[in-house]
């Protein structure tokens, strides 16, 4: 494969209940900084009824399919099937639960470069910068993919600001024949979201580790009750089981976008912040200057949580 000329970034579109979920977007501004033509590849029953034509995009490619919501072996058979035809430069897909269900596995079969959680792209003397979080979201690296192989790649989301809609792409059509898949999708179960929606909140009051102890929960759903906040968390309170997942806020909780999100005594961990990061105001509080979360916060105050909290009990 390695010997045949190489063209172009295709696309993945995401959709979930007759949505394009806002990772397609978000994909096509990453697909920005590799500087080569765009294509989103759309999978489903009717393709036309999702909108992929956004600034940025070259071509739509329409793949329609017998099954209306996501399985994992028949977008894998049609992104085979699509890169052996088309030969693209780069693949890049969300790193969502979807996503990784069939995107590594094509990556294996075919011989790709590959990278998971990337959150940012470059190209440098044609070969593919993609840059991802090690160590708890601590140190970030740089791997180089070599211009002559193609490359897979499953991007963060929320990494990059989603492409707007008003683009003037032409759609072309893709047919693939395709075995029958050993798997089907048979309903949508809709997790129990708790007492409270966190994602629909415009203030979030969000707690982390920093408060040492469970006893101290109550103190801070008081101070949220009176600054007309929700309150939420980060995921070692949750692993710790003194607070229900529908609080939680991170990759493996709830993507929030407040208008005002403190965060007190919450490091932020690169998962935290791929659910928060892109919140109107971020207000953070930490004894530790070097936190990972002052990185995406608007305002940032090296202090004691409990300091700060009892002077917003007194103004409240």
């Amino acid at each position: 494969m390695s010997a045949v000329p190489m063209n172009g970034t295709l696309i993945v579109a995401e959709h979930v209940r007759g949505e394009l979920r806002d990772v397609t977007r978000e994909l096509v501004t990453a697909a920005h900084d590799l500087g080569e033509p765009v294509a989103v590849a759309v999978i489903a029953r009717d393709p036309s009824q999702f909108d992929v034509n956004l600034e940025g995009v070259d071509e739509i490619v329409n793949v329609p399919v017998e099954q209306e919501e996501f399985e994992n072996e028949v977008y894998q058979g049609v992104l085979e099937a699509i890169i052996a035809e088309r030969h693209p430069y780069a693949v890049l897909l969300g790193f969502t639960v979807n996503s990784m269900g069939y995107g590594p596995a094509v990556a294996a079969k075919l011989g790709l470069g590959f990278a998971s959680d990337v959150h940012g792209l470059s190209r440098e003397g044609g070969a593919v910068v993609a840059t991802r979080s090690f160590y708890g979201g601590k140190v970030d690296a740089e791997l180089e993919f070599p211009a002559e192989r193609p490359v897979l790649l499953l991007v963060r989301p929320t990494a990059f600001a989603p492409a707007e809609s008003g683009g003037s792409a032409p759609t072309t059509h893709f047919a693939v024949e395709l075995p029958a898949s050993r798997a089907r999708h048979l309903e949508f179960q809709d997790a129990a979201v708790g007492d409270v929606d966190i994602a629909t909140a415009d203030f979030l009051l969000s707690i982390g580790r920093g408060i040492g102890e469970r006893e101290a929960i109550p103190q801070f759903e008081q101070l949220a009750e009176k600054l007309g906040a929700v309150l939420s968390v980060s995921r070692p309170l949750v692993d710790a089981g003194w607070m229900p997942n529908a609080r939680q806020v991170g990759q493996s909780g709830k993507t929030v976008k407040p208008k005002v999100y403190l965060a007190l005594g919450i490091s932020g961990a690169v998962q935290h912040l791929a659910g928060m990061k892109t919140s109107e105001t971020i207000i953070a509080v930490n004894t530790d200057p070097e936190a990972a979360i002052f990185n995406v916060a608007h305002f940032g105050a090296v202090a004691d949580l409990f300091d700060v909290a009892e002077e917003l009990e007194k103004l409240s």
